[in-house]
């Protein structure tokens, strides 16, 4: 009976014992976390096995029992040390400090990788801060200027060959009255030319107006009002072989294709093209696959296209030699060219505005986007003289506000398919186009008015 009041006594102490330390290690779960209160665990426990040992009666005839509790207690110590000790608990404010370990010596490659995100900062900002206008001035004379090493020498090669064709066709073919051979040309007048690499050359067919007129294009076979028709008249009177441009007759009109095909037998075989390069330090030669009367030229500093084209002036009409492709051969475009070039020129010199500056950016931009190339030229230059007859404000200070108005006219012309020559209405300088690339063109457009910057990507 004392035995089992002495083994209760003993377990009630434990018992209180146990709720005290389940106390204790619920807390310290609290506080120190999981791994810290494991930790307290242990040791909690092997010192209640050493005070349990103390306090416990010994078996005085054991002679092994002294011995085992010393091995018992130096395996509790031992559980103790071999217990990792938790790491202390990082401050919030420690977080945010590098982790460096003392021992090893600061490496450099911090130094390298800190630099990159630095320098884009800077260099970034300011652009943010740019106008619409100082982009696009920026784009110009960054992306779209000429170099002035080839803006000059490649009218100075254009104009050497033009003498040395001049000199051939006056000694080759006398009886053809060929006026003086010009340049013509974004490159030489100034609104908008990409690279000095395309000259247009204008070869005048000097006609009598007695013997020949002209015929409209509503009244021909492709009711096209672009392309005119040159008759013979007077055949009765007159017949053929009065005019020296009989020869190039097709069914009683002058054959613009007639007149190509002589032209191309001229340069490719008649013309010695390796002597005239060797004399002006380049080499010519002609473009055999061309519908166009072409000439490749290759000099050290440039590389420049030169396209050849029989030009007849008359009635205040400018016709050139290039007939639509398909059967239809007698047909001679007219041109706007001159006369656009010489309305921007005379009304910038009215109200000294920009839109020859506008007229090159737009260009520049057209001519290096891949799906905006069509309307460089003359579409564009249309498109500003509409626009000048409704806005008067063509300052340099108004330059970005009229390149956004451009983009809306421009967009709003898409839209309908239809852009009418500024010089004669019935003409719709979108009639070549198809359907899927005013699509695309209405499309880019439309998103650069509120994205101006998508035009001013490199491409």
């Amino acid at each position: 009976m004392a035995e089992f009041t002495r083994q209760r006594g003993k377990r009630q102490e434990d018992g209180g014992l146990g709720s005290v330390l389940d106390l204790l290690l619920a807390n310290a779960r609290l506080v120190l976390g999981v791994s810290g209160a494991a930790v307290l665990a242990i040791a909690t426990l092997a010192v209640k096995r050493l005070i349990d040992r103390a306090t416990s009666p010994r078996d005085e005839g054991d002679p092994k029992a002294e011995q085992k509790t010393l091995e018992e207690s130096w395996q509790d110590l031992a559980l103790i040390k071999a217990t990792p000790k938790p790491r202390k608990k990082q401050r919030r404010e420690d977080l945010s400090e590098p982790l460096l370990s003392p021992a090893r010596p600061p490496a450099p490659e911090p130094k390298v990788c800190s630099a990159p995100p630095e320098t884009p900062r800077v260099e970034s900002s300011p652009l943010c801060c740019l106008t619409l206008q100082e982009k696009l001035l920026s784009h110009y004379s960054s992306q779209l200027a000429v170099p002035e090493v080839q803006a000059s020498l490649a009218p100075q090669l254009a104009r050497s060959i033009c003498a040395q064709l001049q000199n051939f066709l006056r000694s080759k073919c006398p009886e053809l009255p060929f006026s003086s051979l010009f340049l013509s040309g974004p490159l030489l007048d100034g609104l908008g030319a990409l690279a000095a690499d395309h000259v247009n050359l204008m070869l005048p067919v000097v006609l009598d107006a007695a013997l020949w007129s002209l015929i409209p294009g509503e009244d021909t076979v492709v009711r096209n009002p672009q392309y005119w028709m040159i008759k013979r008249t007077d055949l009765e009177y007159f017949p053929r072989g009065r005019s020296p441009w009989d020869r190039f007759i097709v069914g009683r009109y002058l054959s613009s294709n007639a007149l190509n095909e002589t032209l191309r037998k001229m340069l490719v075989a008649s013309i010695n093209w390796p002597a005239i390069g060797s004399l002006l330090g380049c080499v010519i030669h002609p473009v055999m696959a061309s519908q166009e009367l072409k000439l490749e030229v290759k000099h050290d500093q440039v590389e420049l296209s030169i396209t050849l084209f029989p030009v007849v002036e008359m009635e205040d009409k400018v016709l050139l030699a290039a007939p639509p492709e398909g059967l239809v051969e007698n047909l001679w475009l007219e041109s706007f060219y001159r006369a656009e070039v010489s309305k921007v020129k005379e009304l910038d010199a009215g109200d000294s505005g920009a839109r020859q500056h506008c007229l090159r950016i737009l260009n520049g931009i057209c001519k290096s986007h891949p799906a905006l190339h069509k309307l460089s030229g003359s579409p564009l230059t249309h498109v500003v003289l509409h626009l000048s007859a409704t806005s008067s404000d063509w300052a340099e200070e108004s330059l970005a506000d009229r390149f956004q108005q451009v983009l809306e006219e421009l967009v709003s012309y898409l839209e309908e398919g239809v852009l009418p020559s500024y010089f004669n209405h019935k003409i719709n300088l979108f009639c070549e186009l198809l359907e899927e690339e005013i699509d695309e063109m209405g499309f880019m457009v439309y998103r650069a008015i509120s994205e101006p910057e998508l035009l001013l990507k490199e491409k």
